[in-house]
């Protein structure tokens, strides 16, 4: 009798942590919605004619820009790299995701200085003749600037989960298309892209999240976007009303291809038999000038997704190395770390307590809001910090209570910024090992007398250790690259890599901000090669 008491107890004890977790990751998004019931707004009457019409008409066209020139890189590089033997094929296929290493604002930064006023495209041209030098130089306009940067580092999103698809497509499928007399283009059209449409939507979803939560490009173009918005709202006009206003209609906006991308996962499928399976691996060897174009696509986007920002960046870092000293990028790598630990294990260890709770509890109720927890991914970072002030601001005025001067402006404020936003990394990391592992496991466990607990240390633990160090590493890529949460909600004077190169590029000092923005991207490229080389690489 009292066995089944405490284990009660422990049930209870565990659900009402689990649900005080999700409320808490969902707090920010019920914020948002709470604030703009009854909403009036003198600013909000002063731009909604104009601004707001300029918002929705700049962020439509990046959006469409950004999705046709990442369908064409990602599909066209992972089909190349997926169906063809080519000079290259084995380094391209992992080298091309190195372009997550390069923030779309850093690249932005690189592209600006690289193609501005006697810049060095200028210099190298005019070595030639002055006069190519108006005619070959393009002049990097604020949308195509943006639309450029967004795509080159969002590209791999497409990449990645197309040639996952390619890679289990049935080559049975294809070789029945060409009995049935398709060639290379019919094949294409008719068998790999319906098969792939799926993996090919929900590359396409997170890259349209990325872009509409996208404030450094942007903001660095001086193209007025909704985050632009919220950001000139919130910190310029101190209306923190008509931030609450675009963040809504940005949420809602995003919310559509997260549902998306929900959507098609649940649509993807593989059907391969055992025969098949050992069929797929069977490439076409491209030779003359076939694999010359193969090779040339694949090494051309390569080297401007991250050769030319890194190229750039190593050069300029030397040309300009008296505005950082040694202290201060101590200082920097010192900050940056201790955000990335304190972030990401805070992260895993909430979201492997729910994620634990949801399958030994089988709770319905849980399970229902541990999906919802999810949709913070969805949310710009510029809107989780919004959301957050409008939080803090909302308890303070209930509980007469000072918790705002607590976490905004502080460490506190900055990891829950980014449990908000990047709890879902974490979590779907842990499920999708969950998911893996026979629930049997669990009842024999019971039956030899573990308890709940010792069976999540003694029997799911070493089972889910390494994606727990997969999860720290994907937390810790985007940690590092987050502009927007850490801008507004760090304690005073409190510098990383990305802010300190926001700042010097603000201030025109765009060639100085390589230093900062060189250790971000040697920090990322660092975490992506472990991810390559420890979990991404085939083991087929």
């Amino acid at each position: 009798m009292n066995i089944n008491l405490n284990q009660r107890v422990s049930d209870n004890s565990i659900l009402f942590l689990s649900l005080f977790i999700i409320i808490l990751i969902l707090s920010p998004i019920l914020t948002i919605f709470f604030e703009n019931i009854n909403q009036k707004s003198d600013y909000l009457n002063f731009f909604s004619s104009g601004e707001f019409r300029s918002y929705t008409m700049n962020s439509v066209v990046i959006l469409i820009g950004v999705l046709l020139l990442t369908l064409f890189l990602g599909g066209v590089s992972a089909y190349l790299v997926s169906f063809y033997e080519f000079v290259g094929v084995n380094f391209f296929k992992y080298s091309l995701l190195m372009s997550f290493a390069i923030p779309p604002y850093i690249y932005a930064y690189t592209l600006s200085a690289f193609f501005e006023n006697f810049g060095i495209a200028y210099s190298l041209v005019s070595f030639f003749s002055e006069d190519l030098s108006k005619t070959l130089i393009p002049k990097i306009e604020p949308l195509s600037g943006s639309i450029i940067s967004l795509s080159l580092t969002l590209f791999g999103y497409v990449f990645i989960l197309t040639r996952s698809t390619f890679l289990n497509q049935s080559r049975d499928l294809i070789e029945v298309g060409k009995s049935l007399g398709f060639n290379n283009i019919d094949t294409f059209l008719k068998i790999i892209i319906p098969t792939a449409r799926p993996a090919i939507f929900i590359g396409l979803s997170l890259v349209a999240m990325e872009t509409l939560s996208d404030f450094g490009t942007v903001s660095f173009f001086g193209v007025s976007t909704y985050t632009t918005g919220i950001y000139n709202s919130w910190f310029i006009f101190d209306d923190l009303k008509t931030a609450n206003f675009l963040s809504l209609f940005l949420i809602f906006f995003i919310l559509f291809f997260f549902g998306l991308e929900s959507i098609s996962r649940k649509n993807i499928k593989f059907f391969n038999s055992n025969n098949s399976f050992n069929k797929k691996n069977k490439k076409v060897i491209l030779s003359g000038y076939k694999g010359f174009f193969a090779f040339f696509f694949c090494f051309f986007l390569f080297s401007t997704s991250f050769l030319f920002p890194l190229v750039l960046m190593v050069k300029w870092s030397f040309m300009n190395s008296s505005y950082l000293d040694l202290n201060q990028i101590l200082q920097l790598n010192y900050n940056s770390i201790k955000l990335i630990f304190l972030s990401s294990i805070f992260i895993i260890l909430t979201s492997l307590i729910v994620t634990f709770s949801g399958r030994v509890l089988k709770s319905k109720i849980l399970s229902f809001f541990s999906s919802l927890s999810i949709s913070g991914y969805a949310m710009p970072g510029i809107v989780v910090s919004v959301s957050i002030i409008s939080l803090f601001s909302l308890i303070d005025s209930f509980l007469d209570m000072n918790l705002r001067g607590y976490f905004i402006g502080s460490i506190y404020g900055l990891i829950f910024g980014y449990s908000v936003r990047f709890y879902s990394i974490s979590f779907n990391t842990i499920k999708t090992v969950y998911l893996k592992i026979n629930k049997s496991i669990d009842e024999s466990a019971l039956l030899l007398g573990f308890n709940k607990l010792s069976i999540l240390k003694n029997v799911h633990y070493p089972l889910l250790k390494k994606n727990l160090i997969f999860a720290f590493i994907l937390i810790s890529i985007e940690v590092i690259k987050e502009l927007p949460i850490t801008l507004i909600l760090r304690p005073f004077n409190f510098e990383t890599f990305s802010t300190s190169a926001f700042n010097l590029a603000s201030n025109d000092l765009v060639e100085a901000a390589a230093i900062p923005s060189l250790f971000i991207v040697l920090w990322s490229s660092l975490l992506i090669f472990l991810s390559i080389k420890f979990f991404l690489i085939d083991k087929k």
